[in-house]
């Protein structure tokens, strides 16, 4: 399985985010819509990503211009400059996926939901949001 985030750089909340049994456009594409849908997206927002090839398709890269997006993209091999998300990444890594044993696709699927939507966004604490949630930070600071 694939996952594609969207990552609320402000909150650390995951906006956005798509599963596929293979890697394609569609599956990023999915992440940023679900994003668009779930935030503000006034012209002028910044969108920050890596240089893979899927960001950088062509469909992509429309979605992105037609919501008047700015495309931010890393540096070339430098994957400190995504650090948030690989931070994200590492986190479910660590923290969930070498814990657990899936038998299928479509449990791994609504199991990652779950500590995406329920788990990571809604009670776990982040230092750079001074130990709050990601909800919790949003909920104080707006």
């Amino acid at each position: 399985m694939y996952l594609a985030v969207v990552i609320d750089l402000y909150s650390r909340q995951v906006v956005g985010w798509g599963m596929s049994s293979r890697l394609s456009p569609e599956l990023v594409t999915n992440a940023l819509c679900q994003a668009m849908a779930r935030r503000d997206t006034t012209p002028g927002l910044l969108h920050h990503s890596d240089r893979d090839v899927l960001y950088s398709s062509d469909s992509y890269q429309w979605l992105l211009s037609e919501s008047e997006m700015v495309c931010s993209m890393s540096r070339k091999g430098n994957c400190y400059d995504n650090a948030c998300v690989e931070s994200f990444f590492g986190s479910l890594k660590n923290e969930y996926v070498a814990f657990e044993r899936f038998r299928s696709r479509d449990e791994a699927q609504l199991k990652i939901f779950a500590w995406i939507e329920v788990f990571y966004n809604r009670i776990r604490r982040h230092s750079t949001l001074g130990y709050l949630s990601p909800v919790d930070f949003e909920k104080m600071n707006t």
